[in-house]
C-alpha cells in the first residue's frame, strides 16, 4: 500500500492536529457541535471509534485501519483540549505520563529507565508478564488501591471485564487447577441454570450469568480472549445467516415464509459448502 500524493504533499504533523482541535473549540469561530461537547458527551464516540478500529483490523482493511487510527487519535486530542481548557492536563502531559509508564513497566528493555538504555540479557515472555504484574501492583498500592481487583474499570464490556477480573484472581492463586476443572464447573452451572428456569426469570438470569462467567474462565484457560471469540462467532453466524437468506431467496421465499425444515436445510447447505463462511 502506498500513500497518496495528497498525503505526501500535505505532510501534516501532530502539531497541526492539535491546532485544528484548538480551532474547532474556538469560542468565537469554532464548530458549534464541538463547542457543546464535554468529557462525558464524547465517551460514546470514543467507544464507537475504538470498535470501528477493531473491525477494520479484523477485516485486514489497512487503508481503513489507518483512517480509524486517526479517528481514535482525534478522541485523545479532543480530551487533551478539554483538559487544557480546564487546566487539568494537556497533550504534552499525556505523552509524558505515557512515556514514563512505558519506561517504568519495561525494565527488561530500558536500562535505568532511560530510553536509550540497553539491557544485555534477553527476558523470557513469562518473566515479562510476571514483572509487568508486579510493577502494576506497586502502582496500585501507590494509588492506595490495595485490593487485587481495585482498578478493573467498571465500564469495560462485560466479557472483557469478566476475563480481566478472573485473570487477576488467578494471578493470586484463586483459580481452577486445569481446564478439566473449568469444564466440570461449566456442566455444573449449566445444570443449575436448567433447574432455575423453572423457578423464576430472576433466578434463571442469575444462573445464566454464572454460566457465562464460567465460560469466560474456560476461554482464559484455553488461551482465548472471550470478547474476541464471541465477536468472531457472531460474525460467522451473521455471514452464514446472510448466505442462508440468499439461498432461500433463490428458491423464491424469504426466511419468514420458509418452513422450519426449509430453513434448516438451507442452513445445513451453507455449512456444508466448501466456500462456507468461516
Amino acid at each position: 500500500m502506498t500513500n497518496s500524493s495528497s498525503e505526501l504533499d500535505n505532510n501534516y504533523t501532530i502539531t497541526d492536529l492539535l491546532r485544528v482541535m484548538e480551532r474547532l473549540r474556538d469560542p468565537e469561530y469554532g464548530c458549534p457541535w464541538d463547542l457543546q461537547q464535554d468529557f462525558r458527551s464524547i465517551v460514546d464516540s470514543t467507544l464507537e471509534e475504538s470498535y470501528e478500529l477493531v473491525s477494520a483490523i479484523e477485516a485486514a482493511d489497512y487503508d481503513h485501519v489507518r483512517e480509524e487510527l486517526g479517528d481514535v487519535l482525534f478522541q485523545v486530542v479532543f480530551y487533551a483540549q478539554l483538559g487544557r481548557e480546564q487546566n487539568l492536563f494537556d497533550f504534552p502531559g499525556i505523552v509524558n505520563t505515557l512515556v514514563e509508564k512505558l519506561l517504568r513497566r519495561h525494565p527488561h528493555v530500558f536500562a535505568d529507565g532511560a530510553i536509550e538504555g540497553l539491557v544485555a540479557a534477553t527476558t523470557a515472555v513469562d518473566e515479562v508478564a510476571t514483572t509487568w504484574e508486579t510493577i502494576k501492583r506497586k502502582e496500585r498500592r501507590a494509588r492506595a488501591q490495595t485490593g487485587v481487583l481495585d482498578d478493573v474499570p467498571v465500564n469495560l464490556p462485560a466479557l472483557s471485564r469478566a476475563q480481566k477480573i478472573s485473570k487477576r484472581a488467578a494471578q493470586v492463586g484463586f483459580d481452577w487447577l486445569d481446564t478439566d476443572g473449568v469444564m466440570a464447573k461449566v456442566e455444573e452451572e449449566l445444570a443449575e441454570f436448567a433447574a432455575a428456569r423453572h423457578e423464576s426469570a430472576e433466578r434463571a438470569e442469575e444462573e445464566l450469568g454464572d454460566l457465562i462467567f464460567t465460560c469466560v474462565n474456560l476461554a482464559r484457560h484455553a488461551g482465548a480472549d472471550a470478547e474476541t471469540a464471541l465477536r468472531r462467532a457472531t460474525l460467522k453466524f451473521e455471514r452464514r445467516f446472510t448466505a442462508m437468506e440468499a439461498v432461500l431467496k433463490a428458491q423464491g421465499m424469504t426466511i419468514a415464509e420458509a418452513s422450519a425444515a426449509e430453513r434448516e436445510a438451507a442452513w445445513e447447505s451453507i455449512k456444508a459448502a466448501p466456500e462456507a463462511p468461516r
